[in-house]
Parts: structure tokens; sequence; C-alpha cells
């Protein structure tokens, strides 16, 4: 090299004065590039591969047979004719190459894996794909031969219950490479997704509820289109969006009432659209129960008040929310309204966890802290944080603050921040303009137009409410629905709640929300207060667990799927039961009805868990009931679907970063579909297997020679250029 670089500085030397010095370096670099290309092929190396011995070894290819191979995003045809074209006949292209090659082995794959002769019987039908459990079938069916790696032709839409680590780990384990053919559009050109709907599980009939509904597309930003909810073939609810720019989702809430009672489907759509190339994913469906029953609200007033009195007048005629009042009118002395019998609440307050613990929802209105026992402020605590119920308090001169309610451990629970002392303090009183906030907008609690929509300007044309409690902050965690501001303008939280253990509680701060009803600038017919306290009452005992509760590990599953089904048991007083026997009853489409016994789980109290696989497509509805001794604990029920699923129709872009991680970690090679001329001889240099070395000399390549003249042709042109030559 020093006598390269030493010529090369000889041969320029006579052109100093002639040439500038950036030129001089110019030349010299080429002519060394050009010696550089000589030493190389005098040095005469070569490079040493293990190649497969031609029909010596085996390749396991995988093809793709789920319903996402349907899709036709390959200018215009399904994604499924691409490994149709290349697999199904002993003279198609690709699988001519890799036969002269390899001993083929195919595997079609979806919901299982198993093996075929060839893909010309692809049904593209698989309701789910299992990438993983394909990859452990051809690993083990492959053991022991010599295996030169696997082929894996699909889009990547892994829809299955878990990960593919295990199978990767495995795979690299063996050091068996995986080969992947990636086939489809990353991102589709035109496709509107409905991607998540949240709905709760169960609702009380009537209620008024808000669910997200969150939106992705490409093509069409921008586009205004309308979003359904229906529900027995009814258009429920509809809503114009505005659909989000391309590759983005936006959340959209929709506003409708539970009417009926019984499980109910509600089915989310965005209608097609034109040219459009997947239409399965315009629909989400969600399964609610919708359960029609008394739920017993506790209201303990600490004196007469007008309040108590039009929050059961806004109560009467719901079906669902039955209002207990009781009300101290002297020491130990009560009124006690729409108990149940005599007996009820006769001597006050409940004493028992068991007697408290039958309510649903407690709501503590202007009654000071005082006039419970150290015991009853803890149950009351206890029946949020353990039983799981609702807690609302009103604002009064004896509550909050003020009525010593700081320290205890119902302050403890309450959403809003309890000042010390205020019981000794001077009197407080403020008139508050209230209006809702960001969050307060969407809540079901809040919405106080008869229809289930945003209602701001209603909120802004009802009267000055007042209040006699100092609260100025919520605890962090809480969140406030409606805010107010004094005359001073300084705001305050009016409405916050927060979860707290398994319940909630809620803090309403003025006092005087009746006149909502009886304000003179409120017209006889207006209903603004009953449709407030209705759904204020409903959100307050929604979602409070019974003693025992069930759940299922998926609502929607396929035939032959294993459906976990899980209970919690819980006695009077809600501590959990270990010592149950517990039996899920499952009824199925068919009728038939069978038994599921459910064991005690030992990890978590009170948890017992056994496993249904259905057989058959339908409804299946599940009862169970848990008895401990003589004594009978309760029941609970649930239903689930099966059919087959639509998952392969959402998230329908290619994934090629799956592709790509699987192929790198093994050792092996991702391929586009268009792409897989060097396919076949990298999987034969792959290293496995049966193989040979195959020495390859690398001077002699024409690469070297044309690398060589176009040196040499550059260094003349340049110097002709300059004048040089």
């Amino acid at each position: 090299m020093a006598l390269g670089v030493a010529f090369a500085l000889l041969t320029y030397r006579r052109v100093r004065r002639q040439a500038r010095g950036r030129d001089r370096a110019i030349l010299i670099g080429l002519r060394l590039a050009a010696f550089a290309v000589v030493l190389f092929c005098l040095a005469r190396p070569a490079i040493i591969l293990k190649a497969a011995v031609p029909q010596q070894n085996f390749l396991g290819v995988l093809v793709d047979d789920s319903r996402s191979m349907q899709i036709p995003d390959q200018d215009g045809k399904p994604r499924g004719e691409f490994i149709k074209k290349n697999f199904s006949a002993a003279e198609s292209p690709m699988l001519a190459e890799l036969t002269k090659r390899f001993a083929v082995r195919q595997f079609k794959f979806a919901t299982n894996a198993e093996r075929v002769q060839n893909s010309a019987g692809l049904t593209l039908d698989g309701t789910s794909t299992r990438l993983g459990d394909a990859l452990d079938r051809a690993r083990d069916e492959l053991s022991g031969l010599p295996l030169s790696g696997l082929l894996v032709l699909s889009d990547g839409a892994d829809t299955a219950d878990t990960t593919f680590e295990d199978s990767l780990s495995q795979l690299k384990a063996q050091g068996i490479p995986v080969f992947t053919i990636g086939i489809g559009q990353e991102r589709l050109g035109h496709d509107v997704q409905i991607s998540r709907v949240d709905t709760p599980r169960r609702v009380l009939k009537g209620t008024a509820l808000v669910v997200d509904v969150v939106v992705m597309q490409t093509g069409y930003a921008g586009q205004k289109v309308p979003l359904n909810v229906e529900s027995d073939g009814r258009i429920i609810a509809q809503e114009t969006i505005t659909l989000p720019r391309d590759g983005e989702s936006s959340t959209f809430r929709m506003h409708f009432t539970a009417p009926e009672a019984g499980l109910k489907t509600f089915q989310f759509r965005i209608p097609e659209q034109p040219a459009e190339v997947v239409k399965q994913n315009n629909v989400r469906a969600s399964r609610l129960e919708v359960y029609d029953r008394h739920e017993k609200v506790l209201y303990y007033e600490g004196e007469p008040r007008f309040e108590a009195k039009f929050i059961r007048q806004a109560l009467e005629g719901d079906e669902n929310v039955q209002v207990v009042l009781l009300q101290r009118t002297n020491e130990k002395k009560y009124l006690r309204l729409g108990v149940d019998d005599e007996n009820e609440l006769f001597g006050g307050f409940p004493t028992t966890r068991a007697e408290l613990f039958a309510y649903r929802s407690i709501i503590l209105g202007s009654v000071p802290a005082s006039a419970f026992t150290a015991d009853q402020l803890k149950m009351i605590a206890e029946f949020v944080n353990v039983r799981g119920g609702g807690l609302l308090m009103l604002g009064g001169r004896k509550a909050f603050s003020e009525g010593g309610w700081a320290g205890t451990p119902v302050g403890e629970v309450l959403p809003v921040v309890l000042t010390p002392g205020l019981e000794q303090a001077a009197e407080y009183f403020a008139s508050i303009s209230i209006e809702p906030t960001r969050e307060g907008l969407e809540h079901p609690a809040t919405q106080i137009n008869e229809a289930e929509k945003p209602s701001p300007e209603r909120w802004a044309k009802l009267p000055e409410l007042s209040t006699v409690n100092r609260i100025s902050k919520v605890k962090a965690g809480a969140t406030t629905l409606l805010n107010g501001a004094d005359e001073g303008r300084t705001e305050r939280p009016i409405l916050s709640y927060q979860r707290y253990g398994r319940g909630k509680a809620i803090a309403f701060s003025v006092q005087d929300a009746w006149l909502w009803r009886m304000h003179a600038s409120m017209a006889v017919e207006d209903t603004t207060h009953r449709t407030f306290w209705r759904r204020l009452l409903r959100w307050l005992v929604d979602d409070v667990p019974d003693r025992v509760e069930m759940s299922a590990s998926q609502d929607t599953v396929e035939p032959g799927q294993p459906v976990t089904l899980v209970a919690e048991v819980r006695d009077k007083e809600y501590a959990p039961v270990n010592d149950a026997s517990a039996v899920a009853h499952v009824t199925l489409p068919s009728g038939k009805v069978e038994d599921v016994p459910l064991d005690w789980t030992v990890a978590k109290p009170g948890e017992y868990k056994g496993v249904f696989t259905p057989s058959e497509n339908g409804e299946f509805k599940v009862r169970v009931g848990a008895a401990r001794a003589a004594e009978d604990l309760g029941a609970a029920s649930l239903s689930f679907l099966a059919a087959p699923s639509v998952s392969e129709y959402f998230d329908a872009g290619m994934r090629a970063p799956l592709l790509r991680r699987l192929a790198e970690e093994t050792g092996g090679r991702y391929y586009a579909a268009n792409d897989t001329a060097a396919l076949a001889e990298a999987i034969s240099y792959s290293g496995r297997g049966v193989t040979v070395v195959d020495e390859r000399d690398l001077w002699d390549m024409p690469v070297n020679f044309l690398l060589f003249l176009g040196i040499i042709g550059t260094e003349w042109a340049f110097r002709r250029a300059k004048g040089l030559a």
C-alpha cells in the first residue's frame, strides 16, 4: 500500500503547478482506489459458506389460512391469492424453486395448525390466528429431521390470547431460523374501524349511559359520518362525527338509555364508506346486563329541611330506586319514611354491619359526626371500602367540616379536603352559581336534559344555590363534575367523587338544590330537579356489588375455547367466605343444563373458579349459587356468547414489525411479498441441516473488473475536464 501511495504521488508530481491542491487530491485518491482494487484481486480472497445439500434437508412452510387473508389489498385481490399462486401446485413458482433444494412440508394455520399436501385447499376462513401454536406444531412434527428452517407466509395478525414468546425461545434455543414473508399493506388505503367500545358490565333499567367509542380511519380524514347505536334491530341513538386524521384515533361519546331489562347486545356501527377495503370492522358489539330491581338507599337527615322532601319527590315513580328516609326530629326520635316494615330502622341508624350492608347506598344530610358512635363511623367507612356501596354527603349546617367530620373514618372516605375545628367557627354562607366541568359535561349523572345529551346551556340558566360549608379543595385522585363560583368569583368544588376501595364516595356541598324545583324562575313543568336527582342516585347505586359476584374470562368466545368462570362469595357482613359450596349452572343454547363445580382458589379469599368449554354456537346463560352449611349465601348470573370471532378484521394492516422480529431473533430474514427472489438461496445458506462447505472466490468476481474500469474512466474524465490530460 505504501508503494501505491508513493506511485500515486510521483505520478501527479509533474502536474503540481498546473492543478489546484483539491484537484490533485482527487486524482491521487482515484489512483489509490484503482491500486487498492488490484491489490484486492492479487490477494485472491474467498468466502467459505455452509450450503444445504439439495434434497437432503427439510423446510417447513406455514401458510396463514385465517379470515384476514381474504382482505383485498393486493392490487384488489385477496392476500391469500399470493399463497395459492405460489404454493398450490408443484409447478407453482416459489414452491418449485424451493422443492429443487428442500423436502418441503406444508402446514396451514389459523385457530389450529395442520399438515397439508399443498395450499390449493385453503379456505381463508379461520376465525383467529395463533402463530405461536403453529410454530410449535411445525417444530414438533419436524423434530429429529435435518431442518434448514421454517418459512412463514402471513400478514402477521396474531390474535391469540397469549404471545409467542415461549415459541420464539424454543426456536432460538434449537437454532431454527424462521424466514417470513409479509403479505398485505401495512396501512390500508381506505378503512374506517371502531377500535374499542367501553361499556359497563351491567346497569340498572332506565339508567342513562355515556359510552366511549374509539374510532380510527385512513383515507377519509375530516369527513362526517353517522355513528349509530343499535339494539334489537333498532337505532336507539345516533351522532354525526368528524373522522380524525389518517392513522389517528379519536374517542366519541354516545348518550343513550337502557330502557328494557334483560341481557342486551348493543351494536355500535358506522355505515360502509365508498371504496372501503374492510367492512367488517365498522361495527362493534357489546353485551350488557340490564337488571330490574329495587335498589334501597338509606338517607339519614339530622334535621327537618326541604332537601329531604324534594329528593323523595324526585324519586316518586322510579320503580328501581327506593329512598328510605331516617330523619332525626329530637334526641332518639326519628321520622321513618319509605321503610318496608315497622321494624326497619326502628332503633335509628343501623348498629350492625349486616343491617347497614343490606342497603346499596347511604346519603348523609345535615347530621354531625357526633350523632354516631365510633363503631358506626367505622361501619360507614367499611360500607364503602369493604361492602362496595355508594356514599353521598350533602351540604348543610352540620355536614362536612362544620359537622366535625374531619379526622373521622368517614372524612377519610370523602373526596374533598376537610378542615378540623370548623364546627366551632362562625357560620358561613355563600350564594353559588353552578357550572359543569369538562368531565361533568359528559358524565351521565350531570346530564339534566331529558334527552341524553350534554347540557351546558341548561346549566347556565339554572338559579343560584347556596352553601354553608367551607370546601375549596378535592383530594388527589378525586374528580369534580360541578364547580361553583361565589359573589367574589372564587371557584369551589360543588359535586366531586372518588373511588374508595370497592365503592365510591360523592360530595354535593350545596344545601338547597330544591330551588331547582321551587324557584320562581323555574317553570311548573320543568323536570331539571327530578332528572338531576334520579340520575345522581342511579349513579350512586350503580355497580354496587352483591354478596355473590360472578364474571367470565371473556364475554364472547369460539366453540371449543375454554371459559373461566369466577365467583366471589361474601357473607352478610361482606367478609370473604372460603368454605362455601359454589356451583355454576350453565344453560346451553339447546336448553340442556350442565353443572360446573367452582373451587376456592386459595390465592384470593372468597374467590372460586371453574372452567367450562362451550361445544355449540349461541348464548350460554350461567347462574351460580353459593351456600355454607344450611346458609344460603346468594346467587349471581351472567351470560356469554359462543360465536366465530371477528378479531381478524380489526387492526387489519399487515404487521411487518412482528414478522421482522420473528425472523431477526431466530437468524432468518424478512421478505416483502413482492421481493422474494433471493429467498431460496438465503434459506440454503442458513447453515442448518445437512450442509457442505462452499468456497467462493471473491477476487475474480466481475464486479471487481467493472469497479477498476469505473475508477480509471472517472480519473480520465476528470483530467480532461480540468485540462490535465
